[in-house]
């Protein structure tokens, strides 16, 4: 997935149109090779323009709203917040203080409001590092102090911290869940992450409760948003991510439909 996030990023703008111009200068007797720079312009400019990317990635939340007391039915329940990264800085003598990312925060807000509207047995949180290099602290360990700061007890956390991908939260998740006795699961991700996250899920045997988080902002540093911009290239990456991403994980049998 981290070669789709380069394509719908300025470095991959750059790669691409580079590519189809050299593409250009080799074969200079072709009319493929303009073409497809003229497409590859115009695709990119359709991509980043906030609103399209913005409406395309309505699209995989269909039928998902915030989550509310009544979705959950009578019973011990866990809430499960699913981590995307942390970030961590650091002093000239050595001290850190690690915080989530933007996503992540988004994520665990939401968890610390559905904490109070149903008060469930436990709290998940989940996130390892995705490469083994990274430097930052994982991403469970740090929305688990957010939580706490949030008003969560300390005491019904529990804390995942070697995942590195969705796949991976819903193996080990479902090995907790057995040792913790519960009979639902309320799931809070993203709203674009939302629909690879329950087949992730529902294929180990987890039907989960969805709780989308509310998108940060992300919109176009300036008035018109139809302009290509990062935040329209950005929108359209995560989309695209998460579209290939379902279809990745039901070919290797990660995911099941509803």
């Amino acid at each position: 997935m981290q070669f789709v996030e380069f394509l719908f990023s300025t470095g991959g703008v750059i790669c691409t149109i580079v590519g189809a111009l050299l593409w250009i200068r080799l074969r200079e007797r072709s009319k493929a090779a303009p073409r497809f720079l003229v497409i590859l312009i115009v695709a990119y400019a359709a991509a980043g323009a906030y609103p399209i990317s913005h409406n395309a990635g309505r699209l995989l939340m269909l039928h998902f709203r915030p989550f509310s007391a009544s979705d959950a039915p009578s019973g011990r329940t866990a809430v499960v917040v699913l981590g995307t990264g942390s970030f961590t800085a650091r002093d000239w003598e050595g001290n850190n203080a690690s915080i989530p990312d933007r996503s992540g925060a988004a994520r665990i807000i939401e968890a610390a409001r559905v904490y109070r509207l149903i008060g469930p047995e436990w709290v998940i949180s989940s996130g390892g590092h995705v490469y083994a290099d990274d430097t930052n602290a994982p991403s469970g360990a740090t929305m688990r102090d957010m939580l706490v700061s949030l008003g969560v007890p300390a005491s019904r956390i529990l804390v995942e911290t070697d995942s590195k991908n969705t796949h991976d939260e819903a193996v080990i998740i479902r090995s907790m869940l057995k040792s913790v006795s519960v009979e639902h699961v309320v799931l809070v991700t993203a709203d674009l992450h939302m629909r690879r996250s329950l087949g992730a899920f529902r294929a180990q045997g987890i039907h989960a409760i969805p709780a989308i988080a509310r998108r940060p902002t992300s919109r176009p540093p300036w008035n018109f948003p139809w302009l290509p911009s990062d935040a329209g290239l950005a929108e359209t990456g995560a989309v695209a991510r998460e579209v290939l991403g379902i279809g990745y994980y039901a070919l290797r049998g990660w995911y099941r439909f509803a």
